[in-house]
């Protein structure tokens, strides 16, 4: 389906001679998901980077949460030379950004001087994926719903305060309220005015548990788009909130009550755009593909949770009751389940549960699509749904640490055969230096209960 707030390049040349579009943003997506590249002047990016690309240092694959040189990683440190990655334009994600005055962006892929791809870029990845599943004739489709909390406090004032006494957009909980959600509206309806103009297909928006919670979702796309999309829109809500003076953060546990989730939905259709997860005739309407496919999902949910949950504080978020998952299981329409299997006929679906709002989603997506294609090739049979409470049925539990995540993931066939050792050892690499960072810090929790009292 076309969507009318892209560009094409004629229509960007158009508007750069008018002098409506003056600069052109070339982003990637970095191993933390967040949107890094160059901005670049729009007759520059028409006459050299739309047919070359734009160089960007390799370290920005090799860096941590604080853009900390790592040393370790084998495709950038101190011994590579830290030499260039080159950012080449996907034409096809070529859009207008409303909120940043004569703005266009686009998205690229990152590869190396000599043209290949660098594989252990997040799209990459997914594209790997989505390629394998395009061999059996298969496409993805995806939907993200992030949620966020929204704070009265701007970047730079919570920034200063060390992220302590922020003041919530709202009170108390609102879970789906219009009227107390109405305080938040200028800039909700900001955001998603400001998507839309992005070429993103907006549903709509509610207010979630958590003071000051939100959830605005999209229209599913194919999984790429998808994730393209999601990225412009973390980033593009947090530049809208700033402009408002306000903050917002999709980290995945703010404090001790409920945590910000990405459920993220997944399909598949043949070639021809026929859904396959649906069949009349079996089971709860559930083909056979389908029914091997969440088999595989389910089987290897332990192995790649890291992809799921790559941060020290995304374990955080897995609490008994809280609506987000702590076993593993599925369930029809059972929110208590790790994977949730919803819709019927040409929408059935699977929602996965387990990321939160600081995943990456082209790694979630990816991973999503190896564990799926692991139960398809493997005929993998499908355990019985879970009826009830998903909390209480005695299943395997999720791990609960970043740690334990990175063991099963570096023990992952599946990982290693759908991935590739190179990618599986780039981002173990990433999760070890997260949990040693962690070990070595001494956190406000161990002042108050170990500084001796008087």
């Amino acid at each position: 389906m076309t969507r009318p707030a892209m560009l094409s390049m004629v229509e960007l040349q158009q508007l750069v001679g008018s002098g409506d579009i003056d600069t052109v943003v070339v982003a990637f997506t970095d191993m933390q998901g967040r949107l890094v590249g160059k901005r670049v002047a729009a007759e520059h990016f028409l006459a050299e980077v739309a047919d070359h690309g734009v160089e960007c240092c390799s370290y920005l694959l090799a860096v941590d949460v604080e853009m900390n040189t790592i040393p370790g990683y084998s495709i950038a440190d101190w011994g590579t030379g830290y030499g260039d990655l080159v950012l080449k334009p996907d034409f096809a994600t070529l859009r207008r950004i409303p909120w940043l005055p004569g703005t266009a962006h686009v998205m690229a892929d990152a590869h190396w001087p000599d043209g290949g791809p660098v594989a252990v870029a997040p799209r990459q990845i997914l594209a790997a994926q989505t390629a394998r599943l395009a061999e059996r004739g298969l496409v993805a489709y995806a939907a993200t719903e992030l949620e966020f909390l929204v704070f009265e406090d701007s970047y730079r004032q919570a920034w200063a305060g060390g992220y302590r006494g922020l003041t919530p957009g709202t009170d108390y909980n609102s879970d789906y309220g219009l009227v107390v959600g109405t305080r938040l509206e200028p800039l909700l309806r900001d955001i998603r005015l400001g998507m839309t103009g992005a070429g993103l297909r907006c549903e709509g928006v509610k207010g979630e548990c958590h003071n000051g919670q939100q959830e605005i979702t999209f229209r599913y796309e194919e999984a790429l788009v998808t994730c393209d999309n999601h990225s412009v829109y973390k980033s593009g809500a947090k530049e809208i909130a700033d402009q408002h003076g306000k903050s917002l953060t999709f980290m995945a546990k703010f404090d001790e009550r409920e945590g910000n989730s990405c459920h993220v939905h997944l399909s598949l259709r043949n070639a021809d755009g026929a859904p396959v997860f649906a069949d009349p005739a079996a089971p709860h309407g559930m083909s056979a593909l389908f029914r091997a496919f969440l088999a595989g999902v389910l089987a290897t949910i332990p192995e790649l949770t890291l992809c799921y949950a790559p941060n020290i504080n995304s374990y955080k978020r897995f609490v008994d009751g809280s609506f987000a998952p702590t076993a593993i299981g599925w369930g029809l329409d059972n929110r208590t389940c790790s994977l949730r299997v919803l819709g019927r006929g040409d929408s059935m679906r699977v929602e996965c549960r387990v990321p939160g709002g600081d995943v990456n989603p082209y790694l979630a997506v990816a991973a999503l699509i190896a564990a799926g294609l692991h139960g398809i090739d493997n005929d993998l049979e499908l355990p019985e749904e879970v009826e009830g409470n998903a909390y209480r049925a005695g299943l395997p539990q999720l791990p609960t640490t970043l740690a334990d995540a990175a063991a099963l993931f570096a023990e992952s066939a599946v990982a290693r055969k759908a991935f590739g050792d190179d990618v599986v050892t780039h981002y173990l690499h990433a999760a070890r230096v997260e949990v040693d960072a962690f070990n070595a810090a001494v956190t406000d929790w161990e002042r108050v209960r170990g500084f001796e009292r008087f």
